[in-house]
């Protein structure tokens, strides 16, 4: 389907209330029962939790550069940290680049929301380190699925892969590596089926799990394409609603939200004014709030969806 004959919905954004502003490049948002949300703060290497009065704390100081986050089974948040960043200038515009001076390896933390405790879970997997963990999504038994997005450095490229690991550091697999771009991750609803987006590729590929941390082979070509974006549109983090529609960031020629049906593909756009909208996640009570990254400006905005999404792990 062209990118013209692809409807666009009435503008959420005009309805949008920005929650909070000064953040270090906001991702990873996580809903919790209380009605706050946790973001990870990219430049500035922090998890933040924000309240509906406007109250924010930081929450841990992990450094490098936290990405995506879920919440585990255990009521602990899991960070893929990619290890950091450049920030070059941008005329005030926040936009991530390169490897940071700094950089070590790239992590997956366990934080304790009560006492900001860091620990470290994974930096390495079959002998070779983690490159640029990017984002994640727990099953319904307690393992999680992360990509690395790899890295891109200023003699080469490191490449990226998915990933299966326990919460409880026993086991972390490659599930596919190695694969081009891959930076949001996301179940269906009946965890049947792995959805992840290539950011320069511009793809969202599903894959068919066929056990935990195991997916279907994949032939010559992985996975399915369930929809292709265009020109300069590059892909983010996502997140699958109740019905299972994959809500994906999209960059640079269209910002915003694009939603796409699974079974056909088709997109309906929810443009948003930030260069680098990188992520949303769901909450409230009628899973209709939902929480949008807008990156460059260091905000977090909050819009109503037209449809409730998907409950993930138990929120606290």
């Amino acid at each position: 389907m062209d990118m013209e004959n692809r409807s666009d919905e009435p503008a959420l954004a005009a309805g949008m209330e920005i929650v909070a502003e000064g953040l270090g490049f906001p991702e990873g948002p996580v809903w919790l029962a209380d009605g706050s949300v946790v973001v990870v703060e990219i430049k500035t290497g922090r998890i933040t939790r924000l309240w509906p009065d406007g109250r924010r704390r930081v929450v841990a100081t992990p450094g490098g550069g936290p990405n995506g986050a879920a919440l585990g089974p255990d009521g602990k948040l899991y960070v893929c940290n990619n290890g950091g960043f450049e920030w070059p200038d941008h005329g005030g515009l926040m936009v991530p680049a390169g490897v940071a001076a700094d950089y070590e390896v790239g992590r997956i933390e366990r934080i304790d929301l009560d006492t900001g405790a860091v620990e470290r879970l994974y930096d390495h997997v079959d002998g070779r380190p983690l490159s640029g963990p990017n984002d994640i999504v727990f099953d319904a038994q307690g393992g999680f699925w992360f990509t690395d997005l790899g890295k891109v450095r200023a003699t080469g490229t490191d490449h990226g892969g998915i990933y299966y690991a326990r919460a409880d550091g026993s086991l972390i697999r490659a599930a596919l590596y190695p694969l081009g771009g891959p930076n949001g991750i996301g179940l269906s609803p009946d965890g049947r089926t792995l959805y992840v987006a290539q950011t320069h590729e511009r793809n969202l590929l599903a894959f068919d799990v066929v056990a935990p941390g195991e997916l279907a082979p994949p032939g010559l070509v992985p996975g399915r394409v369930v929809a292709s974006f265009p020109g300069h549109t590059l892909l983010d983090s996502l997140a699958v609603t109740a019905s299972g529609n994959i809500c994906v960031g999209t960059l640079v020629e269209r910002p915003g939200i694009a939603s796409v049906d699974p079974a056909t593909g088709a997109i309906t756009w929810h443009p948003f004014p930030d260069l680098l909208t990188t992520n949303i996640c769901f909450g409230g009570t009628d899973m209709r709030d939902a929480w949008v990254c807008l990156s460059t400006t260091g905000k977090l905005a909050r819009v109503r969806w037209p449809e409730p999404g998907l409950r993930l792990a138990p929120q606290r």
